[in-house]
């Protein structure tokens, strides 16, 4: 099979069938079917939980670090990871629904959030608090 390489906007009428390899900059509409993996973000400590990568992969090094997470796109999705426990973490989003904040203690917590057009609302907690 050939290779083809686009370049600005491309709508496809029966949509495309096979690997595709590289990064995807801007939003994808439709279904996907098939593996996505997401970029992480290596956060050490207390700090800001990023908005331009899926995945945050969260070490502690003391008690109860601050994390902020900023406003997102509508549709986006994050997820927070415990993965090194030094303590703990306290996230506190911008703007939020139905929490004020979601606390990680030990390895292996995680929340999975979505951005709505009023806030980040939780999908899903393992071991992590909401408050």
């Amino acid at each position: 099979m050939a290779s083809t390489t686009f370049s600005g906007p491309v709508t496809s009428q029966n949509g495309f069938i096979g690997a595709v390899t590289g990064n995807i900059t801007g939003n994808v509409t439709g279904n996907i079917t098939g593996d996505v993996f997401a970029t992480n973000q290596a956060l050490s400590g207390a700090g800001a939980v990023n908005v331009t990568d899926m995945l945050t992969s969260l070490t502690t090094t003391s008690a109860a670090q601050a994390l902020t997470l900023a406003n997102g796109t509508i549709g986006q999705i994050k997820i927070i990871c415990h993965v090194v426990d030094g303590g703990s973490a306290v996230l506190t989003p911008t703007t939020k629904i139905g929490f004020n904040t979601i606390t990680f203690t030990a390895v292996g917590d995680s929340a999975m959030l979505i951005y709505t057009a009023a806030g980040w609302d939780i999908v899903a907690l393992n071991g992590a608090v909401a408050a």
